[in-house]
């Protein structure tokens, strides 16, 4: 194997790993903030309003109604990636798991460092899943299919989408609070923060003056070559994340 194999092979293995490794840790977030009760994440709301009508627990209820999403991409002309398929899935699983192995909560002393650290988690888990660039979430690929559709600005669409979900679910019993207050304050700056941090360079095929004095030279100049793996559905405008949500 080539060196520039095996570098290819190692940055799509720690892509891969960022990948998963932020949507177990999402649903663990999420998790975390339904054991806290002082509020959920917008779609959070939905889904806890959903198993609380349907009894069915908030995971299976989060994948079912990311798949229902997915569906709405086909008329938009949405083209999903792996990151989008997982999210369907590993959100909702860890988040089934973490509710199972992390009890209920008691006393407010106790939820608020619970609701906290769901928070922060959630925006470590944003900018694993994100940086690793296999596409967004079915949720926010429906906010840039519909920003595309309409021509209406992200932050229209978001919010739009954002408050329909959040109005729908509090009517069917999700829990609405601080947590939900906090987490729309806190989820883009901690997004931003946490997508610098687990930023991927992409890889590069050495072909002239490289830096590594043990790889060949030639006059031909160096190209850089596209991750491996689909490419991310929609690219927000400079400073906005995508949350995988």
């Amino acid at each position: 194997m080539s060196r520039t194999t095996a570098r290819s092979t190692t940055h799509l293995t720690r892509r891969l790993a960022q990948l998963y490794a932020g949507l177990t840790l999402y649903g663990a977030s999420s998790a975390l903030l339904v054991r806290a009760e002082l509020g959920l994440e917008p779609w959070g709301v939905l889904h806890q309003g959903l198993a609380e009508l349907t009894g069915i627990s908030i995971g299976v209820v989060s994948i079912i109604v990311g798949a229902i999403v997915l569906l709405l991409w086909i008329p938009m002309r949405q083209r999903p990636g792996l990151g989008t398929v997982s999210n369907v899935f590993v959100v909702g699983l860890a988040m089934d798991g973490t509710l199972a192995l992390v009890g209920e909560v008691d006393g407010l002393g106790a939820r608020i460092p619970v609701m906290v650290l769901g928070i922060v988690l959630n925006g470590v888990a944003t900018g694993l899943y994100i940086a690793a660039r296999f596409g967004p979430g079915p949720r926010d690929g429906l906010m840039t299919g519909l920003n595309r559709v309409t021509g209406r600005s992200i932050r229209l669409v978001r919010t739009a989408i954002e408050v329909a979900v959040v109005v729908t679910g509090f009517l069917l019993g999700g829990s609405l609070g601080a947590g939900t207050v906090l987490y729309a304050l806190a989820i883009g700056p901690l997004a931003q923060l946490f997508l610098r941090v687990f930023q991927l360079p992409a890889p590069t095929t050495t072909t002239t003056g490289s830096a590594d004095p043990a790889l060949p030279t030639s006059t031909t100049a160096a190209t850089p070559t596209p991750p491996a793996g689909p490419a991310p559905v929609a690219t927000p405008p400079s400073g906005q994340a995508i949350l995988p949500q």
